[in-house]
């Protein structure tokens, strides 16, 4: 009888696709939720906001604020001033010279 054998092997044949097609799901939702997973931890390494040193100065009342005249400020700001050792780092060169086989010979001009 080959009608019976027929069914047997189409029966086979969705078998076979239907768990090819069950093991692709899986594979595709597992991928998504590990892509979902490293974005929540690349959201959660991200660097906290900067906060403002707290103040001393709670205890001072503001200045009087006068019409007209300038904005009274408490403390008086002060003026920047670059640390010693920075300063000389801006000028130093960040890599060492090149070897002298490393350095082309200069551009001749046309």
């Amino acid at each position: 009888m080959p009608g019976q054998n027929d069914k047997r092997n189409l029966k086979l044949d969705l078998m076979i696709a239907c768990s090819l097609f069950a093991a692709g799901v899986v594979v595709s939702v597992m991928s998504l939720a590990q892509i979902r997973a490293e974005s929540r931890t690349e959201l959660a390494q991200a660097t906290q906001p900067l906060q403002g040193t707290p103040s001393n100065d709670q205890d001072k009342t503001p200045a009087e604020a006068k019409p007209g005249g300038d904005r009274p400020t408490t403390p008086a700001p002060e003026p920047a001033r670059p640390d010693p050792q920075t300063q000389g780092a801006a000028t130093k060169p960040a890599l060492p010279p090149a070897p002298a086989e490393k350095v082309a010979p200069p551009i001749k001009e046309k």
